[in-house]
């Protein structure tokens, strides 16, 4: 009887595994990667620009050829806007603008959210509609009556003209109903049992199962009242109610003043922009999840 010897397997010697063969380019991929990064490019370049370009002199800015790294870098601009210019001023109006509206925002957003997710009243559809209808309005065309209903209630030049319009908006509540959609009945249900009231409800129960939403709403309303420009220039008379970018925009249009001086424009825009990637990389794990979450069924 004979045997056969069989020849033993890679496996079986301790060799390495075979590799899997490469997957093959795809075109595609390839081609959105690139206009991907070309729009990344054409996105932090101006940034990084103006970050740089804060930090260099007038003469090395207007030098040619253009040199991106700062030869010389200066703090001479941010001790200007500091030191020089009253700038103090204007960043506590910012601050207390977007502040203020931020929570106002949050708290008649959610609420009236809430009504519109959870409660039955007649009219409640309507008031969807409507409330969906204003988002599809620009801003421009209600910039003239918010101005007489302001001027009427004799706010102008007072934070209150500067915060009302900006208390409660419709994307706010759009964003709040999504999300507050999903929560299921079945807990509200058992609060109310419990002997929860409306009020013990919502602020027990429903707000902290929607902290995404409410961070993304957040970065959204601060974003639009630290940048806000048009709304703050015309309700302002004097420089005592200016906010940051109204200011800047002030300095740079000075006639025979410092509009020219770019070191110092670029400074300025960048102690603008620093509370806003300040918030946004504070709270950005849950922006993200509140993108992703809101309105998944």
């Amino acid at each position: 009887m004979t045997t056969t010897l069989e020849r033993p397997t890679d496996t079986e010697v301790g060799s390495a595994p075979t590799r899997a063969p490469r997957k093959p380019i795809r075109w595609g991929n390839l081609a959105v990667l690139v206009i991907l990064s070309v729009g990344l490019a054409a996105t932090v370049l101006p940034f990084v620009w103006m970050v740089l370009g804060a930090f260099k002199t007038k003469a090395e800015i207007m030098a040619r050829p253009v040199t991106w790294w700062p030869q010389h870098p200066t703090l001479d601009n941010f001790r200007a806007w500091l030191f020089e210019f009253d700038i103090l001023r204007p960043f506590f109006n910012s601050v207390f603008l977007a502040v203020v509206t931020v929570a106002t925002t949050l708290l008649f957003s959610s609420m009236v959210g809430w009504a519109l997710a959870k409660m039955k009243f007649p009219g409640k559809n309507v008031i969807i509609v409507i409330v969906l209808a204003t988002l599809f309005v620009p801003g421009i065309v209600t910039l003239i009556p918010q101005f007489v209903l302001v001027a009427n209630l004799g706010m102008v030049n007072t934070y209150w003209g500067l915060i009302l319009p900006g208390m409660v908006g419709a994307f706010g509540v759009f964003l709040m109903r999504q999300f507050m959609l999903e929560i299921p009945d079945s807990l509200l249900d058992a609060a109310r049992i419990d002997g929860a009231g409306e009020f013990r409800t919502f602020f027990q129960i429903v707000l902290p199962l929607c902290k995404a939403p409410l961070a993304t709403l957040a970065i959204f309303t601060f974003m639009g009242s630290w940048n806000s420009f048009l709304w703050p220039l015309i309700i302002s008379q004097d420089d005592s109610m200016y906010t940051l970018p109204v200011s800047l925009a002030l300095f740079s249009a000075e006639a025979g003043g410092h509009g020219s001086d770019f070191g110092l424009q670029m400074a300025g825009s960048f102690l603008i922009v620093i509370p806003v990637l300040i918030l946004f990389i504070a709270m950005q794990r849950h922006f993200i999840q509140g993108i992703a979450l809101t309105g998944i069924k």
